[in-house]
C-alpha cells in the first residue's frame, strides 16, 4: 500500500476521530463482561443469569445501531455521535453516584450502555465516505479496531474494582470518554458528499437482497464471536478455570487482544488476496478453535483461593490448562478479528450506495450473534453446568457459513466484483 497515496486520499483526522470514539465506545459497551464479576457477587445473582446480564448491552447495541443509523442521516454522523456520546456519559455519571441496586437496575444499564454500542453505526460510514474503493479494507479495518477497546476493559476494570469497588469504576471511565469527545468534536468531519437520508422503505428493499443477509450471517459470525467472547469470557474462566477476577481480565485482555490488533490485517490480506479467499480461511480456523475449546476439561481450583473480592488463581499460579484454553482462544480470536476486516472489505464494494444502511444491518447482525453466543453459554452452563455443548454449536456456524460463501463466490467475483476496482 502506498503511505503517501492512502493519506492523500482521504480525510485522516476523521479516520482517527473515528477509531478513538469507537474505541472507547467499545470499551463502555462491553464494561460489564469484567465487572459483572463483582457486581453480581455483591447482588448475589447466579452465575447462569450472569451471561444473561452481560449479553443485553451487545442485544441492546444491535437493535440501537438501525435507530443511530436513522438519526446519523437526519442530523449527520458528527452531531449523531457527540449526542451519543453524552447520553452514554450522562448514564455512567449517574451510576457512579447512584450505584445499582437490584438486577432490574443492572439490565437497564445494559440497555443503555447499547447507546455506546450503536457507536459501530457512526463510525464505519463515517470513515468509510472519504476514501474510494482500493482502500476500503485498511480504512474499515483501522476504524474497526477501536474494538480493542474491550482489552483496556480487560486489564483496568478488574483492578479498579478490586482497588476502590466496582461503583468508582464508572467515574474513572468517565475520564476517557470525556477526553475523547472533546477531541472527536475537534476532529471529526462529515464527508462532503452527506449520505442520502435512508426510511424503513430503503431497509426493506436492501433486505430483498439475499447477499445482505450472507453478509449479516458472517459478520453474524465474526464480530458476534469476539464480542460475545469478550462479555463473557471473565464469566468463563472464573467459573472453568477458578481464577481470580483480576487474573480473568488479564486472561481476556490476552485473548481479545488478538481479534483487536488483527482486525485491519484482515482488511489488508482481503485488499492484497480478495476478500472471499481470506474470509474461507479464516472461517474454517474460527470453526476449529471452537471445537478444540469445547473439549477443554474444567481446571482445578486452587486450596487456598485468597482475600480478593473475586478471589481464586492468580496470574503468575495459573494452571497449564488455562494457558492452554488462552492460547485456543487467542488463536480463535485473531481469526474472528481479521474475519471482521475481511468482511468489511466486501460491504463497501458491493453496496457503497447504500453503505449506511447495510453498515447499521450487518452491525445489528453481529451484535445478536454475540448475544446469542453469551446467552447459550448461560444456557449450556445450566443444563450440563459446563461448556461443551455452547462452543460445539458455535463451532459448526462457521462451517454452515463456510459453505455459504462457497456458494456465494462464483456469482459474486463475476458480477459486482468484477466491476469493483479492488481485488475479490
Amino acid at each position: 500500500m502506498n503511505v503517501k497515496e492512502f493519506k492523500a486520499a482521504g480525510h485522516w483526522p476523521t479516520l482517527l476521530a473515528a477509531f478513538l470514539y469507537f474505541d472507547v465506545s467499545f470499551m463502555v459497551w462491553v464494561m460489564l463482561g469484567p465487572l459483572s464479576l463483582y457486581i453480581t457477587k455483591d447482588l448475589g445473582i447466579p452465575v447462569s443469569e450472569k451471561f444473561t446480564l452481560v449479553a443485553i448491552p451487545i442485544l441492546s447495541g444491535a437493535v440501537l445501531r438501525i435507530l443511530i443509523g436513522f438519526l446519523a442521516d437526519f442530523l449527520g454522523p458528527k452531531a449523531t455521535g457527540l449526542l451519543a456520546q453524552v447520553v452514554v456519559m450522562a448514564g455512567l455519571g449517574y451510576v457512579a453516584i447512584f450505584g445499582l441496586h437490584s438486577k432490574a437496575e443492572v439490565e437497564a444499564l445494559g440497555v443503555l450502555l447499547g447507546v455506546a454500542g450503536a457507536s459501530f453505526a457512526v463510525a464505519l460510514p463515517q470513515a468509510s465516505r472519504w476514501y474510494p474503493p482500493k482502500f476500503q479494507g485498511v480504512v474499515m479495518g483501522i476504524a474497526g479496531a477501536g474494538n480493542m477497546g474491550v482489552v483496556l476493559d480487560s486489564l483496568i476494570v478488574p483492578v479498579l474494582a478490586e482497588k476502590f469497588g466496582w461503583q468508582a469504576v464508572f467515574g474513572f471511565l468517565l475520564i476517557p470518554l470525556a477526553i475523547v469527545f472533546v477531541l472527536y468534536a475537534l476532529m471529526a468531519k462529515d464527508a462532503p458528499m452527506p449520505a442520502q437520508k435512508k426510511s424503513v422503505a430503503d431497509y426493506t428493499k436492501v433486505l430483498r437482497d439475499s447477499d445482505v443477509w450472507w453478509f449479516m450471517f458472517f459478520y453474524s459470525i465474526t464480530f458476534g464471536g469476539f464480542v460475545g467472547l469478550g462479555g463473557a469470557l471473565p464469566l468463563y474462566f472464573t467459573s472453568w478455570y477458578h481464577v481470580s477476577g483480576v487474573s480473568a481480565g488479564l486472561m481476556v485482555a490476552i485473548v481479545v487482544f488478538a481479534g483487536s490488533m488483527f482486525r485491519p490485517v484482515g482488511g489488508y490480506l482481503a485488499d492484497r488476496f480478495g476478500g472471499i479467499k481470506t474470509l474461507e480461511l479464516l472461517l474454517l480456523i474460527v470453526s476449529l478453535s471452537y471445537f478444540a475449546v469445547s473439549q477443554m476439561p474444567e481446571g482445578p481450583a486452587p486450596e487456598v483461593a485468597g482475600d480478593a473480592k473475586v478471589a481464586g488463581w492468580g496470574f503468575l499460579e495459573l494452571p497449564l490448562i488455562a494457558w492452554g484454553a488462552v492460547a485456543l482462544f487467542f488463536s480463535g480470536t485473531l481469526a474472528l478479528g481479521m474475519g471482521n476486516g475481511a468482511i468489511f472489505q466486501l460491504v463497501p464494494l458491493r453496496f457503497r450506495r447504500e453503505i449506511g444502511v447495510v453498515t447499521g444491518l450487518v452491525g445489528c447482525a453481529g451484535g445478536i450473534g454475540g448475544f446469542f453466543l453469551a446467552k447459550t453459554l448461560g444456557l449450556s452452563w445450566e443444563i450440563e453446568h459446563g461448556f461443551q455443548g455452547g462452543f460445539l454449536l458455535f463451532g459448526i456456524l462457521p462451517l454452515v457459513g463456510l459453505a455459504g460463501l462457497v456458494g456465494v463466490k462464483k456469482r459474486w467475483r463475476t458480477t459486482w466484483g468484477a466491476t469493483s476496482g479492488a481485488q475479490v
